[in-house]
């Protein structure tokens, strides 16, 4: 297990394109919806930006109350998927679907099978969605979440050679960016953050490490990530996050600090005492503001 990989998306379905599951928006190339096991549509999309105007539109419209009835939109590097699409049904009927038995019409009443109408309903979402003309993502006029950062990470000074700079240039290059998270994944409260630009980019380390410590902040192709716990990595480690407990907290909702769509920008801070860690003195992660409707940070009960 090398930890979470720079790209990629939900896996492959396995399966063909629903009728009519082709779609495109305004400088976007069409998308491909695919059904996804018996309750779910996983939508293809050209690249990452896409796949954030596509999940913030299912968003928008799933507020407003015209997306038919999903228990989940969960986005990747390059996909939306949408599971739960049961018109109806509720979860663990073992229709035809489920069990292999009892397609289509139930056997002298001339009625579909829960299962058929299931199938029923993800068809016509899968042309729907296919048929949406999704603006570009709109950067809210929101504060980022500041999350505090020591740049005393073992590949710092592989990284400054990859990028063609003195490693103490480093921590003001990645700090002076504008980072969102673009999905979620590999292990709760693990966020893919985009913003660096194309020149930044870094390959994953050649031998990935058994144990990278919590609070690492590393990268890997376009993404840098912040691990919430210790756990097996490839990716270029350039400094760490001095208390990373806020990452992940099932007593808050969110649980995640960091959830798709969230503004995040790094703070360079100085390791202060040594006896202590080098953590004393230094500031805890600050939340940004988040829009109506989104519990703030803090409050109570809301491959890498």
């Amino acid at each position: 297990m090398n930890g979470p990989g720079p790209g990629g998306g939900h896996g492959d379905p396995g399966g063909r394109d629903a009728p009519g599951a082709r779609g495109d928006g305004p400088g976007f190339a069409p998308v491909r919806v695919l059904p996804a096991g018996p309750h779910a549509l996983l939508v293809e999309l050209a690249d990452g930006e896409h796949a954030e105007a596509f999940h913030a539109e299912l968003l928008r419209r799933r507020e407003r109350g015209e997306l038919p009835a999903v228990r989940e939109i969960v986005p990747a590097a390059r996909t939306v998927l949408l599971d739960g699409i049961h018109d109806g049904i509720h979860d663990g009927i073992h229709d035809g679907i489920h069990d292999g038995i009892h397609d289509g019409i139930h056997a002298g009443t001339g009625e579909r099978t829960p299962g058929e109408r299931g199938a029923g309903a993800r068809e016509r979402l899968a042309r729907d969605l296919a048929s949406w003309r999704v603006e570009p993502p709109q950067r809210e006029g929101r504060e980022p979440v500041e999350i505090p950062v020591v740049y005393d990470g073992p590949d710092l000074d592989e990284v400054a050679a990859l990028w063609g700079v003195p490693a103490g240039e480093v921590a003001a290059l990645h700090s002076r960016t504008a980072f969102r998270v673009a999905f979620c994944g590999f292990a709760p409260g693990f966020g893919y953050l985009t913003g660096l630009p194309e020149r930044l980019h870094v390959p994953r380390r050649t031998t990935p490490r058994t144990r990278v410590p919590a609070g690492a902040v590393a990268l890997a192709g376009p993404y840098t990530g912040v691990y919430p716990r210790p756990s097996p990595g490839g990716w270029q480690i350039v400094g760490r996050m001095p208390d990373p407990g806020a990452l992940w907290d099932p007593a808050r909702e969110p649980a995640a600090l960091l959830v798709p769509g969230t503004p995040v920008r790094f703070v360079a801070v100085g390791a202060v005492g040594a006896e202590d860690g080098g953590a004393g003195a230094l500031p805890t992660p600050r939340a940004g503001e988040f829009p109506a409707g989104r519990a703030r940070v803090g409050d109570s009960p809301v491959g890498a």
